[in-house]
């Protein structure tokens, strides 16, 4: 198949790069589309029981699961004069908005006045429930702040809420995405020609990794017709896309002047980069690939979606490496190789050579402390404590954000903390629903219980209830709570709320259910994941190699690697440590984020341990068999290939770290820790534990059962 994509390449590399052109303008057309029809939501199972909660609410009672708040705020009282006038204009017109279900204020309602307004009286809260699903909820949210939000005279109204939020995410995402590609592409730029020692040269993975951008967002607004596709699928896919296809073009083109330096003419050194670099590259973008997948065992939509885009554009990267890089080195490749070059040098000379003998002399010296330095590092993963976004993912100046940190720290009750409990009345008996609601008032932290039957605190009824909860053979019970819904305490009150007897089947619904389910059905999934991306991973680098202890090997240090990143997040961001690198600390780590970080950055490290490994075995195939062939394969693999993993991780960490500028602190983790788990791997692992370990193992790296010798011998993957 390679030699095909080469052949033709070569023989009209106009027409291909012409239709490549052809291909960035439409795919430039349609993919400019793209953030339109993306998702902010998508974290939630849905099968969980905060979901089917969800469900009923929207189905029962017409109330999305996202609300908007608006905070009106008044230099006095804001319960009168200037402040309740505009605030009663607000609750009008909402009212009177057909996408708005109810809405609640202290304006209106006098029981609400306690909970609605902070403890000075400055700020009071319109608290709306919105129809729709989550992203119609996002849409009437920027609508509606849009038209009341702002200050007229001493009278100031924000907005906030989770729709608010996730709205303000979205807008902020793809601002940060636009900002992060205009830094990586150009920094980018300058590390070739630093590495490459060819403006023409870098040029090639600079094309390739354009087109491979412009061609992702078209193939995710494809996805968004079958799928519902998360926004942050286009800032990772995209930044994804960008490094695979330098990644690519860079191992090609490394091995194209290395051929050249052998005395093979153009076309032939073409050719062999293609039959042996291509090879790489073809099971790089598997592995990847295979990775990706894992994702899909996940319940949630957020991380499925970004699995299947990631597999698109991995495919996406490779398709474009084995066809535009060939053609570009048909066409540039005599302007790329017209000053002597740098893989000329005696293999034995290069500082990657000498470093993989200096390890092999002294394995266990120089390997125990990089061993105790990453365990050190991944200690602090056993406290990760895991949560879900909210209005504190954002900077300072957004709108959400200041409306959550108001209600955080000047009001006693917290707006954003409600339960809700849905349940359909077995006995339909007025009393006893009566009853549950003021029991469940008497629980620890609870301020009130709001029932068709009744207002409910501290187990006595406080005032009129609200008839429209009971619908459809279903009751809506609405609890107000000073938790934080993130918190641990929120976590303990939802125990002592489900251990009250309900009198009918109930599900709950809320952030801190949200929260619990995530954790479980992250929890559920990730055995079937891990398992997965270890089998697929082992029988591919075992047909790579012929080995069954390099696959393990491979596993075990990756894992090492990413546990040390996991380490060093929950100590910066979950605990504040380095002031969280300037996003807020709130004690938890959003729960899709170490999934995330651990399939993507598992792929990555597997595409540079197929890299490094396709060379071993390379050298090793064409040697005696003698244990210092053993390790001259690796120092000679490492010189070569290493040359191509340090260019690549380096460029990678640019394209990551230009993620870590996001103003969205998910973003900020996401960047932040896939450029420190490049960094590790291309460092620590691939330069240290590798020869080491290798060293160690001997010719045993080669081994495999006599019974599967000739198994491997008829089914390995070779040139």
């Amino acid at each position: 198949m390679i030699e095909q994509f080469v052949r033709f390449a070569i023989r009209a590399p106009k027409l291909v790069l012409a239709v490549a052109g052809i291909a960035f303008v439409l795919f430039g057309l349609v993919g400019a589309q793209v953030s339109d029809r993306l998702s902010v939501g998508g974290f939630l199972d849905p099968d969980a029981e905060s979901s089917q909660a969800e469900r009923a609410l929207a189905r029962d009672f017409d109330i999305a699961g996202m609300q908007l708040i608006f905070a009106v705020e008044a230099p006095g009282d804001v319960l009168t004069g200037a402040g309740a006038d505009r605030a009663n204009d607000i609750v009008d017109e909402l009212r009177a908005d057909e996408r708005v279900r109810s809405v609640d204020s202290p304006w209106t309602d006098p029981n609400s006045r306690a909970r609605a307004t902070d403890r000075d009286g400055h700020v009071g809260l319109i608290v709306a429930s919105l129809t729709g699903d989550d992203n119609q909820a996002q849409k009437t949210a920027a609508d509606l702040a849009a038209r009341h939000t702002g200050t007229t005279g001493e009278i100031t109204v924000t907005a906030g809420g989770q729709a608010m939020a996730f709205q303000e995410i979205n807008e902020r995402a793809a601002r940060d995405l636009a900002l992060a590609e205009s830094l990586a592409i150009p920094l980018t730029f300058l590390l070739l020609i630093w590495f490459l020692r060819s403006v023409v040269a870098a040029a090639i993975p600079v094309v390739v990794g354009v087109l491979a951008i412009v061609a992702t967002t078209a193939v995710l607004f494809a996805l968004t017709f079958v799928i519902e596709l998360s926004v942050f699928a286009l800032n990772i896919t995209t930044a994804l896309g960008l490094a695979l296809a330098i990644d690519y073009s860079l191992l090609i083109i490394g091995r194209f002047r290395e051929e050249i330096a052998r005395g093979h003419d153009q076309h032939s050194a073409i050719a062999l980069a293609m039959r042996r670099g291509g090879r790489a590259v073809l099971f790089s973008g598997v592995t990847v690939a295979l990775a990706l997948i894992g994702m899909s065992f996940f319940p949630m939509n957020f991380l499925r979606s970004i699995g299947y885009a990631g597999v698109a554009v991995v495919a996406l990267s490779v398709v474009l490496a084995l066809t535009c890089v060939p053609a570009l080195l048909a066409l540039l490749g005599e302007r790329i190789t017209r000053k002597p070059l740098r893989e000329a040098v005696a293999v034995e000379s290069t500082f990657l050579y000498r470093l993989a003998v200096a390890v092999q002399k002294h394995p266990v010296l120089i390997a125990l402390p990089v061993l105790g330095i990453l365990l050190i590092a991944g200690a602090p993963v056993l406290g990760m404590q895991v949560g879900l976004p909210d209005d504190r993912v954002l900077p300072d100046a957004a709108q959400s954000r200041q409306v959550g940190d108001t209600i955080r720290e000047q009001f006693d009750a917290n707006a954003t903390g409600t339960v809700h409990i849905i349940y359909r009345d077995r006995a339909d008996d007025t009393k006893v629903a009566a009853e549950y609601a003021a029991a469940l008032s008497r629980v620890r932290d609870v301020d009130v219980v709001l029932a068709p039957s009744g207002t409910y605190a501290g187990g006595q009824p406080m005032g009129p209830g609200d008839p429209g909860a009971a619908r459809n053979d279903s009751t809506h019970l609405t609890i107000a709570t000073s938790l934080d819904p993130y918190s641990p305490a929120a976590a303990r009150q939802l125990d002592d709320l489900d251990a009250v007897e309900p009198p009918g089947d109930a599900v709950f619904g809320g952030l801190a259910q949200q929260k619990r389910d995530t954790a479980a059905g992250i929890g559920a999934a990730f055995p079937k994941a891990l398992a997965w991306i270890a089998v697929t991973t082992f029988v591919l680098l075992l047909l790579l190699t012929g080995s069954l202890l390099l696959p393990l090997k491979a596993l075990a240090l990756n894992i090492l690697s990413l546990m040390a990143t996991f380490g060093a997040l929950v100590w910066v961001f979950q605990s504040g440590h380095l002031g969280g690198f300037g996003t807020e600390t709130t004690g938890f780590t959003v729960a899709t984020v170490p999934v995330l970080l651990f399939c993507v950055a598992f792929g990555l490290s597997m595409d540079y341990e197929v890299f490094l490994l396709a060379r071993f075995a390379e050298e090793w195939e064409t040697s005696e068999h003698s244990r210092a062939d053993n390790d001259r394969a690796v120092a000679v693999g490492l010189a070569r290939s290493g040359q191509v993993v340090t260019a690549a991780a380096a460029i990678m960490i640019v394209i990551f770290a230009a993620i870590a500028t996001s103003g969205v602190s998910i973003m900020r983790m996401l960047g932040v820790g896939l450029a420190l788990a490049v960094l590790v791997d291309a460092t620590l692992i691939r330069m240290i534990l590798v020869p080491a370990f290798m060293r160690l193992a001997g010719t045993w790296n080669w081994w495999a059962p006599r019974w599967a010798q000739s198994i491997l011998a008829k089914v390995r993957l070779r040139e």
